[in-house]
């Protein structure tokens, strides 16, 4: 699997954007209510990151267990 730049964006909407760089594709939006977004203010690109990132930590884990898991499956005990 080939290694991707990814970079967040602010949208003219004020929502945030994950895409790969020189790509113009929008891979995830984040799209706060108003009221959220008068709660966190100057916070919103960094609670987005987050987000995203804690996305991103739980895919590589599902892919790591279902890995281990085929591995695990495929070997044979001898008694």
């Amino acid at each position: 699997m080939a290694v991707s730049e990814f970079e967040l964006i602010v949208l003219d909407n004020g929502d945030i954007g994950l895409q790969r760089v020189g790509v113009e594709d929008l891979l995830v939006r984040v799209n706060f209510s108003p009221d959220v977004k008068q709660y966190l203010g100057e916070q919103q690109v960094e609670v987005a990151k987050r987000m995203i990132d804690s996305g991103i930590n739980a895919v590589i884990e599902l892919e790591q267990s279902d890995i281990l898991s085929t591995q695990k499956d495929s070997y044979t005990t001898l008694h």
